[in-house]
């Protein structure tokens, strides 16, 4: 990336984290960003990270709030970054906020999401490609440790390191392995409520992680049209095994969205 390649002007950068993670897993993208002339926020949704909020209580329409305001309080467009689990959250976000104020969304091996999906319908959705796993690994569903209140879930801290960061550095896998939290139930299950005429006309770009572990996202990477879909070789979590790449695809859609 060439320094200072864009003017401050360009549109902010809001990075929104996937389950069980929080802004920190930005740490080191945002400050590539920023090198390169962008300006770029990452928050924590509510009930992650410095948010306090009960768990228990947090539903997808309060994830959704969280990040319209961030992208309300800044000056001009702003491009929406979903990791995961957020590709739902900045969908129903974009359809809120339209394209005066959202001028792409970015979906980082992320759910993405027709009118009526949920996360949970759109995991069984993709699951249905898939053979029978016999790899003797374990999948993200099998990680998953539900609430006895079925509330809130975790995942399984023996499956977590192989299913999101194994191929990051040691120093990477214990900072994030000593961050992961619980995650709220209700934004898993509820639909988006999305329209052709607001969320269908925004740019949509697509990153797939190619050695993922969780779950293989190239059928999620089709179901619904995209500007253009780019392949990483990296894990769920390229954030911290290669963010210096990472950061340079999302600057290649800036350029993209200026032609």
């Amino acid at each position: 990336m060439k320094n200072n390649e864009f003017s401050q002007k360009s549109d902010t950068y809001i990075l929104v984290h996937g389950a069980w993670h929080g802004a920190w897993c930005w740490d080191k993208v945002i400050p590539l960003l920023q090198a390169s002339g962008h300006q770029a926020i990452a928050l924590d949704l509510p009930g992650h990270g410095n948010d306090t909020r009960l768990q228990s209580d947090v539903t997808l329409g309060n994830y959704v709030e969280a990040v319209a305001a961030l992208a309300n309080g800044q000056k001009g467009k702003v491009i929406l970054v979903g990791h995961s689990m957020a590709g739902m959250v900045i969908s129903q976000a974009a359809e809120w906020l339209g394209e005066r104020k959202v001028s792409s969304l970015i979906y980082l091996d992320a759910f993405l999401p027709k009118d009526g999906d949920s996360l949970f319908s759109l995991v069984d959705a993709t699951l249905k490609q898939f053979p029978p796993n016999t790899s003797g690994n374990p999948t993200l569903v099998e990680g998953i440790i539900i609430s006895e209140d079925y509330k809130t879930n975790t995942v399984n801290p023996e499956m977590a390191e192989w299913l999101f960061y194994h191929d990051c550095s040691q120093e990477d896998k214990t900072f994030a392995l000593a961050r992961i939290s619980s995650e709220p139930v209700a934004p898993l299950a509820t639909p988006v409520h999305v329209t052709e005429h607001v969320y269908g006309v925004i740019p949509k770009y697509f990153i797939l992680c190619t050695e993922g572990k969780d779950m293989d996202k190239t059928f999620l990477s089709t179901n619904v049209p995209c500007k253009k879909v780019f392949k990483l070789g990296s894990g769920h979590s390229p954030f911290f095994s290669m963010p210096e790449k990472l950061a340079d695809v999302f600057c290649e859609i800036a350029s993209e969205l200026k032609k």
